[in-house]
């Protein structure tokens, strides 16, 4: 149900792409929104690794460099049965993490310098197992393609904004000025949405799959309360179409930011791994009374 709900609403994104191409330049211009659309989600579904790295700088973390961090990610990839992801290092005293890669076999997972001095092994556990279940769920696929459409929506209202700036669309079939300022100022608001629907319920199973994998729900709360915190004060700066690969949201703190967040608030996800670790509790209760 959830992947139908999320193939349903990438649709949704895809079709605001080619409405504006329809807004800049009637048939045409749909005919190139829908190819667009189209090469983005290729483009999208084959590199989103390196364009999510590349976004934040993200550089390969060696072995010899992280041999505690290399083996706490291969003990949780044991216990969540998935091949070992290559590591990545954000130079950024910025505290957060994020998973990347079409698939599990081409997965990466990159952390800030910062995240790694701020949290205890405990949290900086949690916070992995979190990754590795966006990548279990084929989650990092998915924002990677939303943020790059999202991206290629604003780009062409952007387009379509110097088009009517210069009239060059009056005379074109699909031109009307009415449509054209909808467009402009909806179609981006449109996208963020959209992106904000399919980030919010992902960011829930996420954590509730790192509660399961570590068997430790509160490590991870604790983890987020401090992530929380510093992402105020201390924001990872990036392109914005990229913020929901993040575990937490830069700028949740914020009324507007808080309106618009691609993540639920942090205390509804502290709230939820409260519920895991009820949920937890009662079946290791149910095991000890059955013998296990």
């Amino acid at each position: 149900m959830n992947q139908a709900k999320t193939l349903a609403l990438l649709a949704l994104l895809s079709g605001i792409l080619v409405a504006i191409g329809y807004a800049i330049g009637g048939s045409t211009g749909a005919l190139i929104g829908l190819i667009i659309a189209a090469v983005t989600n290729f483009f999208s579904w084959y590199s989103s690794d390196k364009i999510a790295l590349a976004a934040y700088r993200a550089q390969p973390l060696s072995r010899q460099q992280a041999p505690g961090l290399y083996q706490m990610v291969e003990r949780l990839c044991q216990r969540a049965d998935l091949p070992m992801p290559r590591l990545f290092v954000i130079p950024s005293q910025g505290a957060n993490a994020f998973a990347t890669g079409r698939d599990p076999k081409h997965a990466a997972v990159a952390v800030t310098q910062g995240i790694v001095n701020l949290l205890s092994d405990e949290e900086l556990e949690g916070v992995i197992a979190h990754e590795l279940t966006h990548i279990r769920n084929r989650d990092t696929l998915t924002q990677a393609v939303a943020a790059t459409i999202a991206g290629a929506i604003s780009y062409m209202a952007q387009m379509l904004q110097y088009s009517l700036w210069f009239g060059g669309a009056r005379n074109r079939e699909g031109g009307n000025p009415i449509g054209m300022l909808v467009a402009i100022f909806l179609a981006p608001l449109a996208a963020t949405v959209v992106q904000m629907a399919i980030s919010r319920t992902r960011e829930f199973e996420a954590d509730a799959g790192a509660a399961r994998i570590t068997g430790n729900p509160r490590a991870l709360a604790s983890a987020l309360q401090k992530l929380d915190a510093t992402a105020r004060r201390l924001p990872l700066q990036a392109n914005p179409s990229f913020e929901p690969l993040l575990i937490i949201n830069s700028i949740s703190g914020q009324f507007l930011g808080s309106l618009f967040s691609t993540h639920p608030p942090t205390q509804a996800r502290i709230q939820n791994l409260l519920q895991v670790e009820q949920e937890l509790a009662g079946r290791s209760g149910v095991r000890r009374k059955i013998g296990f």
